[in-house]
This record gives C-alpha cells, structure tokens and sequence, in this order.
C-alpha cells in the first residue's frame, strides 16, 4: 500500500500544477497502522514532488488503541504536526455499543499522552445519539473534552448506515436502534456547553478554541482544490470531482500495473451553486449572497431570496449584512433547509 501511495503521488503531481501545498491529512481507514518509517518515506516523496507552505497543517488520524508513549515518540519525529483521534465516548458502554477496540481508559489516557509528547494541535471525534448514551453520560464527555483542553472537537450523531454491521445487529434484536429525540436532546445539549466552554461552533460538527479550526477541512469547506492519494480518494480541480477505485486489492493492481483511472464527472452551473449553499451554510461563514450573485447571476439569486424567505421569517436563518447563517435552531434543520435552498432546474 504505501509502495502505491508513494506512486500515485509522482504520478499525479502534474495536477496540482506546481501550486504551494498547505494541508496534508492522513485520513480514511486507520492511518496510525503506519509505522514512522513509513510515514517518513511517504513524506520523503511529498517532499520530493511537490511544494510546501512553510508552516503546513500534516494531521493523522489515529485510534486511542495505537497511541502509545513508544508510537507518539516515533510520530514526533516525523513531521506529523496535528492529531486527529477518534475517541467516539469515554464510556465504557458505548464503545461496546460502537464495536470499538479501544476502553474509555484508553481513550482518556490517548489524549493526555499525545499532550504531554508535545502534540498540542488535537482534535477528537465524539459521538451523539448512541442508545446507551444518557443525557447525563453526554454531559460528561463534554466536560472531559473541555477539561482536556482539547482545542478542537468534531461530534456526530449515529447513523445506521448500510454496508456496515450496524444494521443488521439492529435488525436482529442484538443493538436497540438510535432515536431522533435524543440525538436532538444532546445536539442541543452540546451547543449550549460548548459556547460556555469557550468553544467557536464554526461547522455543524465541529468545535474550536478561538483560531484552531482545522484548516484542511475548512479548504473543503471554502471550495479550494484538493488532491486525494489512495483507495477511495476524492480530488477536486475546481471544476471536476475524480475519485479512486474502492477496492484496495484493485487500487494496488492498478497502480502496479500502471493503469490507475479514476472516475469523474463534470459539475454543472447549478451543481456548483448547490455545493457552495450546502457547504457554506453549515459554516459560522456563511453564504454571502454577493457571492452567489457574481458566481452563478440573477436568476440563481432570485431563487435563494425566495427559497429562504420562510427560514428566515421562522427565525432558523438569520441574515446579517448580505450573509446568511443558521441560527441554533435552523441547525437542527441544517439538510432541509440546504434542499430547500438548491437549485432544482437545468443549468
């Protein structure tokens, strides 16, 4: 895997044109399985074919389970400056509920050792709505996080999705099935906490201590280009979305074998303007309807000061000198307000 990697990144560097690079992100399946040397030569390639901001955000996605006191010494030496670690509860219960190898004790001590090893720049991932989770139990993770001082905090509601075991352990009586109310109890419960405790909600899901947005994910926010590396991987030029095989079996036979042909499409006019509504209006940023105006004319902007004229009257979108945002409550509305907002017709 890391041999292909380490070529596709040659083999595509021409698209990125010789522009300056300012994130890195180690992500998608279980990048900590790394070891650093192998880490080190990916970076090596990097390096070697592409150029760097002076300062670049470079975060990997670890699981409590791989963060010991011997990997982080190993990861310090490599120029991973960011961790992003995927801690879903600090409760017992949960994790169990989740599947996830690590204990709430590993969870806890994963933080605490990736700070005391210099790597002050964290993100955690938590997890709302599980049916194990109390209100109460919520609360706590909360207020572990903020005690943590963890500067940045991504929290998601569980999803049944299909194509994973989730579903079919529901379905079988072995999982009891998460319930709307209470992931909207605790989405509540977390703006409320997270606002007190000093946190930026500036994404739906993300949390941040003043000035620690991810700056990675921001860039996919903002529309700005990006190359993804590796199974699955999804890269955008502005104009086009391509995106790797999912089969890593295939993945590695076909950059092996020199033939590696993502798929693509096109975006429309109209496919643009729903993206940046989407994306935009789950950011503290906003949708600017200059914005709109210059990008995509007069007609498109007709239809958003009409498509948003019942939220905005309802109080869930509230507009501020020519931006628009969601209220609290319009973000508990997020996806239906964004179709209702999107451009259905030809363009």
């Amino acid at each position: 895997m890391v041999k292909c990697l380490k070529l596709e990144l040659q083999k595509r560097k021409h698209l990125v044109d010789n522009e300056i690079i300012e994130t890195i992100y180690f992500g998608g399946g279980t990048p900590s399985l790394l070891k650093s040397y192998e880490i080190d030569s990916v970076f090596e390639t990097i390096f070697q074919n592409y150029s760097l901001s002076d300062t670049p955000e470079i975060t990997l996605e670890a699981n409590p389970d791989d963060i010991t006191e011997e990997y982080l010494c190993h990861l310090a030496a490599t120029p991973v400056n960011r961790l992003s670690i995927g801690i879903q509860s600090f409760h017992e219960a949960d994790l169990k509920y989740l599947k996830r190898i690590h204990s709430s004790g590993q969870a806890l001590n994963s933080v605490k050792a990736a700070q005391d090893k210099g790597f002050s720049n964290l993100s955690i991932d938590l997890i709302y709505g599980i049916p194990t989770l109390t209100g109460e139990g919520w609360l706590e993770n909360i207020h572990k996080a903020i005690d943590l001082n963890v500067p940045h905090i991504s929290c998601y509601s569980l999803t049944v999705e299909e194509g994973t075991p989730l579903p079919g352990l529901i379905k079988k009586g072995k999982l009891t099935s998460p319930e709307d109310e209470q992931s909207i109890s605790q989405f509540r419960i977390l703006m409320k906490k997270m606002k007190s405790g000093g946190y930026r909600h500036y994404e739906i899901s993300n949390f941040c201590l003043p000035g620690m947005e991810a700056v990675h994910n921001t860039h996919y926010w903002k529309g700005k280009k990006y190359l993804g590396i590796g199974p699955s991987a999804h890269s955008f030029d502005g104009n086009t979305r391509s995106w790797n095989v999912a089969s890593v079996t295939e993945y590695i036979r076909q950059v092996e074998e020199g033939r590696l042909s993502p798929q693509s499409e096109i975006l429309s006019i109209s496919d643009h303007y729903n993206e940046y509504v989407m994306t935009s209006l789950r950011t503290m940023w906003g949708i600017e309807i200059k914005t709109i105006t210059d990008r995509f004319g007069p007609v498109m902007t007709g239809h958003f000061h009409d498509a948003v004229s019942e939220y905005l009257s309802s109080g869930k979108v509230i507009q501020k000198e020519g931006t628009y945002f969601l209220s609290d409550e319009g973000k508990l509305w997020a996806d239906r307000i964004a179709s209702d907002l999107f451009w259905v017709g030809e363009g």
